[in-house]
């Protein structure tokens, strides 16, 4: 069986390394929105799993049912990063070749 020469080793592992840099800032600046409650609620999120804004239609608020905006805000967050850590996994998973590489989104 051959054995893979070190340096070409870690010249492919540097290449990697590099790629992964270059997607992960590609990450901090993709962003993804989510709505809930027919778009009374949008969250953007950026691709690194930060909710960047959120925005609620005036008529979303009232003041006898706070629950209601409390579930579309939460249900619209949870939609964001759930969008957002899937867009991180697929392009990581591109560079890594699906390898669940502990430390990586």
């Amino acid at each position: 069986m051959p054995q893979m020469n070190m340096q070409q080793m870690m010249k492919q592992a540097r290449k990697m390394q590099e790629k992964l840099a270059a997607t992960e800032e590609k990450l901090a600046q993709t962003e993804v929105t989510a709505s809930a409650g027919g778009g009374m609620v949008k969250v953007v999120a950026t691709g690194d799993l930060h909710i960047t804004s959120v925005e609620i239609a005036p008529e979303a608020v009232d003041p006898d049912d706070v629950d209601l905006l409390q579930d579309m805000v939460l249900a619209a967050v949870n939609d964001a990063l759930t969008q957002a850590q899937q867009l991180a996994s697929q392009q990581m998973g591109a560079i890594t070749g699906g390898l669940n590489i502990p430390g990586l989104m």
